[in-house]
């Protein structure tokens, strides 16, 4: 069985909240027993930089940001990398990303992922 989880999200968008906390709790679930990383692309890079994904709520009842998900993921080991060919598009600087975001990190990283045996792989 692998080991090892890689998520990555492409069609997740801070537009539409309530599509943005299943990855965040699903990686903390798989974390207690598998090393993860979430691999954020496209308009989901948005998500790392601060203050974004803090002002959005998966439902309606806004017990819990985004942010909070995350950090939940973060604080069980969950990587977070930063496509950087979705950065410049998006309008998004390496010095405006949360402290979780483990690095830059793009689609030849995550191919690698997928094409390793002691990995599964989630998109979203």
């Amino acid at each position: 069985m692998a080991d090892k989880l890689a998520i990555m999200l492409l069609t997740v968008d801070p537009d539409h909240p309530h599509v943005c906390g299943t990855p965040f709790f699903q990686a903390a679930a798989a974390a207690m027993d598998v090393d993860v990383e979430i691999y954020f692309a496209s308009r989901s890079v948005r998500l790392l930089i601060k203050g974004v994904a803090g002002d959005i709520f998966p439902s309606d009842n806004r017990t819990k940001s985004v942010y909070g998900f995350m950090k939940d993921a973060s604080e069980l080991g969950v990587k977070f990398f930063a496509c950087g060919g979705a950065m410049e598009p998006c309008d998004v600087t390496q010095e405006e990303l949360v402290p979780e975001c483990t690095g830059i990190a793009g689609a030849a990283t995550f191919v690698t992922r997928v094409m390793d045996d002691d990995w599964k792989t989630i998109t979203y």
